[in-house]
């Protein structure tokens, strides 16, 4: 660690999500950034225009062989992560790597056991677990408003962005499998099933329908698809007592539907009201609550979470562990 109270961060690759998290890293009041690699001069020509005092380098050793970095953000094609991260654990650096940690459980356990030897933070960029209107659906859960979750299910779809690295299970699930991840409290899925269809180009799924059985009865469905003529960022979660609606798109982000299916006590033929085959269903509709969200950017939340980790040594959040289960249910063929 450096005398001053800033870390001396890096970046690799400034593409489609790196300014976003350039920009955020330059608005963190405990981050110096110092060098930015990219293979692109014009990238690296964006990344001199915009920040004039960052050192821009095509070559990764710049950040390697750098004793006075201490923290490196990776943002790179997903195949890459897995050597990067790697090789910046190797040099004795912490770790950000943009969502998924790797292509393998057995590659992210490698990350997670290089990092615990080294003593350094190593993170995963699953952003939507620093939402404020994940969080706060979180807290219904945990409060026990919803009751006992019965099932949820999500979709995320839109007309293009169609890439040719990754299908759009790897490229748009992190993020749900992640939230839902994290709303059961990492809770072991008993059985996981993938169905996709690659129409634009061969070997690489344009739509995938996932399906993740869970104990307890839950269930989960989650619609991935860059080739669809609506965009949608929407999860439903049906409880026992209310069901919630999470749209990340939607002016009021969260629904709450005092709704459900009741079993109503009858009086048997005994005049007893406790025989359990003496009950009606009823059907429960009361009002819908759209509470204020507090929004804050939640890269924002992430990086100050990543720099919290390395200052304070909290637990992050979105460490190995985590990642080792999204990776999982994303490795099911």
């Amino acid at each position: 660690m450096n005398n001053s109270s800033k870390i001396n961060i890096a970046q690799i690759g400034v593409g489609y999500w790196g300014p976003n998290l350039l920009r955020n890293l330059f608005s963190n009041e405990n981050c110096q950034v110092k060098t930015v690699v990219d293979l692109s001069k014009d990238r690296r020509h964006f990344v001199r225009d915009l920040y004039p005092s960052v050192r821009v380098s095509s070559r990764v050793e710049d950040i390697l062989n750098d004793a006075d970095i201490e923290a490196v953000v990776i943002a790179t094609p997903v195949a890459t992560h897995f050597d990067f991260a790697l090789r910046c654990l190797e040099s004795g650096k912490h770790i950000l790597v943009e969502k998924p940690m790797a292509t393998t459980v057995a590659e992210v356990k490698q990350i997670g056991k290089i990092a615990n030897e080294k003593g350094l933070v190593a993170m995963v960029g699953h952003t939507f677990l620093f939402n404020s209107a994940v969080r706060y659906v979180k807290t219904l859960i945990d409060s026990g408003e919803v009751g006992d979750i019965r099932y949820i299910y999500s979709q995320r779809v839109n007309l293009g962005r169609i890439r040719d690295d990754v299908d759009a299970l790897w490229n748009l699930a992190p993020h749900d499998i992640s939230i839902i991840q994290y709303w059961l409290d990492e809770l072991e899925p008993l059985h996981v099933t993938r169905n996709g269809m690659d129409y634009v180009q061969k070997g690489i799924d344009d739509v995938v329908f996932l399906n993740i059985t869970y104990s307890n009865n839950i269930v989960a469905n989650i619609h991935v698809s860059w080739l669809d003529p609506h965009k949608i960022r929407r999860m439903t979660i049906v409880g026992s007592k209310k069901m919630v609606v999470y749209d990340d798109i939607a002016e009021n982000k969260i629904a709450i539907y005092d709704k459900g299916i009741d079993r109503m006590s009858i009086l048997g033929d005994n005049m007893d009201f406790d025989n359990p085959s003496s009950f009606t269903l009823n059907q429960r509709t009361g009002d819908v609550m759209m509470p204020k969200i507090n929004w804050v950017e939640p890269l924002k939340t992430e990086l100050a979470h990543f720099v919290d980790c390395i200052l304070s040594g909290i637990e992050c959040l979105t460490g190995p562990d985590h990642a080792i289960k999204v990776v999982r249910i994303l490795e099911i063929n």
